[in-house]
């Protein structure tokens, strides 16, 4: 299954937005296009409020939050929620979105709520809003990756978001023929490194997880999935890393030198010190595993998780 994403569709250049601009995304459209095939989405386009049109924003109302002009008319959050829980319902073949940061419609987060009283007021607003569409999206399934446009800009959030993408389209692959136990197993033991990279504590909890579980496989399945991908969100540090090449180093011992094995021993442990990249003790496994094949670690998507001309490592 090719690799699909979701995308604000100002942040593919179309003007769309409410003054007939847009927020082009060279990141999305210039280098991660090369990979990817992006499906854009403009939700207050699509139900009905043209271009150009009058802003909305957020605003609350004792417990409630509408999405409205800054007015209070135009009341559009039925329509966006719908719309938002349409899309959701029909994208199964998604492997992550990317949002527009702070809008009331796509904001994946620190979206401004307004706060009115009765006579229409403003008595303040706080960043803790969600884009209306884009609740719907994440909350219909919890899994899918999703980031925002701005915070794309950091290295480390870029890297994680695009290895996620690719995490997810490889579980959608596994799934696309039927999936079954051996494949959920297959799965867990290619991502097995990776997610020992990002959390020790989901690596020893999903290996025990599908090891003991009795629960129906579909369940089992969902369950699996949500909590994999959450554990990949947590940032691999360069105590994680070193620990996981320490792991793949391993495998080796038996078919090193001295010389060789000290060598793989100081790049990690300069990498560790940050006076290496992590693609130096990175390589010299890879060139080990050309020399001493082994198709475990072959298989494993902690060497390659995502096309190498993205460069996303070279900045650890």
């Amino acid at each position: 299954m090719k690799v699909v994403l979701g995308l604000s569709a100002c942040l593919a250049g179309q003007q769309v937005r409410y003054d007939r601009s847009h927020k082009k995304s060279n990141f999305c459209m210039n280098e991660l296009a090369k990979h990817v095939e992006f499906r854009p989405y403009c939700p207050e386009v699509a139900i009905g409020m043209g271009v150009p049109r009058p802003t909305i924003r957020q605003v609350k109302y004792g417990n409630e939050i509408k999405v409205c002009r800054p007015d209070g008319s135009g009341d559009v959050t039925k329509e966006l929620a719908e719309y938002g829980q349409k899309i959701a319902e029909i994208s199964g073949d998604l492997s992550g979105f990317v949002f527009t940061a702070k809008s009331p419609s796509c904001g994946m987060e620190r979206v401004k709520v307004y706060h009115q009283n009765a006579d229409g007021d403003v008595t303040g607003s706080e960043a803790t809003g969600i884009g209306m569409f884009a609740r719907q999206i994440m909350e219909h399934n919890p899994a899918l990756p999703c980031e925002e446009n701005g915070r794309l800009n950091d290295p480390l959030i870029r890297e994680n978001f695009v290895l996620r993408v690719f995490a997810y389209n490889t579980w959608l692959n596994f799934n696309e023929t039927g999936l079954t136990k051996h494949k959920l197993i297959q799965f867990h033991s290619q991502y097995k490194y990776l997610l020992l990279s990002h959390s020790q504590d989901a690596y020893r909890k999903l290996g025990k997880f599908l090891g003991t579980s009795d629960l129906p496989l579909e369940e089992m399945a969902q369950q699996y999935i949500v909590d994999f991908m959450t554990a990949l969100k947590q940032k691999a540090s360069r105590g994680s890393h070193c620990n996981t090449l320490q792991h793949l180093q391993g495998y080796f011992s038996k078919h090193l030198d001295k010389s060789q094995r000290e060598e793989l021993s100081q790049s990690i442990h300069e990498y560790r010190e940050g006076i290496l990249p992590l693609m130096a003790p990175l390589t010299l496994i890879k060139h080990y595993l050309n020399t001493y094949p082994n198709d475990y670690l072959a298989n494993q998507k902690y060497l390659d998780p995502y096309p190498a001309d993205l460069r996303l490592r070279y900045g650890y």
